[in-house]
């Protein structure tokens, strides 16, 4: 086996990480399942926009908002990437200050378990008519 293919074959993990605390060692979950390293950052990305959004109130400053998500909000690192990996503390000051639109926020599009449940889901409805096909009886 060559080096590329075993590169290729690993799949990449984003730690939500708590920033309130409230979660042992700070780490939330892991989400794994991404295929490669850019589908993960682009994850880490919205889910920290997302966290930055929900934090946000209205007519609250940058520093307000950086304040509040310190405070309460999740922060989200790809396990293992090194400095391939995106970071929440390079685009801090640009999130804070602007803020996003419904697409830069959606990670729920971008979650690999989300795909993994909608092939089980898929494979379940053919599941489905085949049991039921199987039950009927011809005369």
């Amino acid at each position: 086996m060559t080096e590329n293919s075993a590169t290729e074959d690993k799949t990449w993990r984003v730690r939500i990480l708590d920033l309130a605390g409230g979660a042992e060692e700070g780490i939330s979950e892991e989400v794994g399942g991404f295929h490669d390293l850019a589908h993960a950052n682009a994850f880490a990305r919205c889910y920290v926009r997302d966290s930055i959004e929900r934090c946000r109130t209205a007519g609250a400053s940058a520093r307000e908002v950086l304040d509040a998500w310190l405070c309460f909000g999740e922060d989200a690192i790809v396990v293992d990437a090194g400095d391939d990996a995106w970071l929440s503390a390079n685009e801090l000051d640009d999130f804070t200050a602007t803020p996003a639109s419904f697409m830069e926020r959606d990670w729920r599009m971008l979650d690999p378990r989300r795909l993994v449940d909608e092939e089980e889901e898929d494979f379940s409805a053919y599941a489905d008519t085949d049991d039921e096909d199987s039950a009927t009886t011809h005369h």
